[in-house]
């Protein structure tokens, strides 16, 4: 994974490098009157490419897909609450899939750290510390 601002999409066969500032963002709101923070997960058309649906797998909610929206402008948004009082951070990964119905993931450069996924792979979950 470049530790420049890039996002790496990684597809069958290829990996691709787009500018993170972008194509992707992840913001964090945090509620002062609860211990929750609202992270909204967006990529950009560029760094969805064929996509016809992303999904977020996190392990927030035992890694069960939450579908991204798909919005008139091609980009894909989520926005969830995460609990700052069960955790300090959670992993997480994009799992996309083409027209073709073939499966992918896209990694961002926009997490706050990278851990192994340990399937042993040499794949990574992406990190969001909300605490």
């Amino acid at each position: 994974m470049p530790k420049d601002k890039n996002c790496a999409i990684v597809g069958q066969d290829k990996i691709s490098y787009l500018k993170w500032s972008e194509e992707m963002s992840i913001k964090k709101q945090y509620l002062k009157s609860k211990p929750i923070v609202k992270v909204t997960f967006e990529i950009g058309k560029e760094a969805a490419k064929d996509a016809k649906k992303i999904s977020l797998v996190c392990d927030h909610n035992q890694w069960k897909p939450v579908e991204m929206q798909k919005l008139k402008n091609g980009k894909f948004k989520l926005a969830l609450e995460f609990s700052t009082a069960n955790a300090s951070s959670y992993q997480f990964i994009y799992k996309a899939m083409a027209d073709t119905g073939e499966y992918y993931n896209i990694y961002s450069e926009g997490a706050d750290e990278y851990v192994d996924n340990r399937m042993n792979d040499g794949g990574e979950n992406a990190v969001i510390r909300v605490a």
